[in-house]
């Protein structure tokens, strides 16, 4: 999941900054990026039964400490200074602590291969889209807040396209991201039945490919799910998602393995958030409205 967002990410965060000979969204046809605001925190209340589980040395400190790897939008990137952090888990990162009765939550750059070594030392936590994995759950007490997957986006206007059957459609998907090799993989199926294939157009940046959807080059994008989010946040209205998310997995927050303490304080300030609403309202914030759960757990079961 982390590496499909690395492609998908990279390509929005050009978004606007293409040639002119490129089909891609400008900066005068699309919308404001929600990070630069960022989701105000402050509205957010303290909650005496979540405080009371913080650990002793984070209350005393008053902030609590993210590391995460911001060049993912938009779950955790960099606003136009090319400096500040943003995106919902540097958001979720200030509300939790809200919760918590703290001054703030701090988000510092890491890169990703070297963060989670500094989870329980430098950093008390780790919200950096991290999917929860048995490898991860045997180092990390893993909290679940959110399931990703893959998911298709249309022109708002009209579509024919059918996401439970795409064959005989054209179809835009970021170069080396999962997503096309599940299009290969589809396409082959189509086929095998006698059905016309895909043509999988393969493109560098999601905005591109975004153009020549809503443009009715193409009939439909398939990218990972909060990145296609917050390209039809960014669209102006032009596009819209269609059909289930497929492929979901559950994306966690990552804390020190002998720090069970906290692990269940931040449980309880997710299941606060997601109680109130607040969960919810942040990912909308950036477009996002499937994969917010209502259940934060500790080490779920996975495969």
């Amino acid at each position: 999941m982390k590496k499909t967002f690395a492609l998908l990410a990279a390509g929005l965060l050009t978004l606007g900054a293409c040639s002119n000979d490129e089909a891609a969204l400008t900066d005068s046809t699309a919308a404001a990026d929600p990070g630069e605001s960022g989701f105000a925190v402050d509205g957010i209340a303290a909650d005496s039964a979540v405080a009371a589980l913080v650990p002793a040395d984070i209350t005393a400190r008053g902030q609590l400490r993210n590391g995460a790897s911001t060049d993912y939008a938009p779950a955790e990137y960099r606003k136009a200074d090319g400096q500040t952090p943003t995106g919902y888990d540097i958001d979720l990162t200030r509300a939790i602590a809200k919760k918590m009765g703290l001054k703030d939550g701090t988000t510092t750059h890491v890169e990703f291969d070297s963060l989670l070594p500094q989870i329980g030392t430098k950093f008390d936590v780790g919200l950096s889209t991290f999917t929860v994995t048995p490898e991860r759950e045997e180092a990390f007490n893993m909290i679940t807040y959110f399931e990703a997957g893959s998911e298709y986006g249309v022109p708002a206007k009209s579509s024919d396209f059918t996401p439970d059957n795409p064959c005989g459609f054209t179809i835009g998907v970021q170069t080396g991201s999962s997503q096309e090799d599940a299009l290969k993989e589809a396409t082959a199926a189509c086929e095998a039945k006698g059905a016309k294939p895909i043509k999988i157009m393969s493109l560098p940046d999601v905005p591109q490919i975004v153009t020549r959807v809503v443009s009715g080059q193409y009939d439909a994008i398939f990218a990972d799910s909060p990145v296609l989010g917050y390209a039809v946040a960014r669209s102006n209205g032009q596009l819209k998602t269609t059909g289930d998310i497929y492929d979901s997995a559950p994306v966690a927050i990552a804390v020190a393995k002998d720090n069970p303490e906290l692990a269940k304080a931040v449980q309880a300030a997710l299941q606060s958030l997601m109680d109130s609403g607040e969960l919810k309202e942040i990912f909308a914030h950036y477009g996002i409205t499937e994969g917010v759960l209502s259940t934060a757990e500790i080490n779920p079961q996975v495969q």
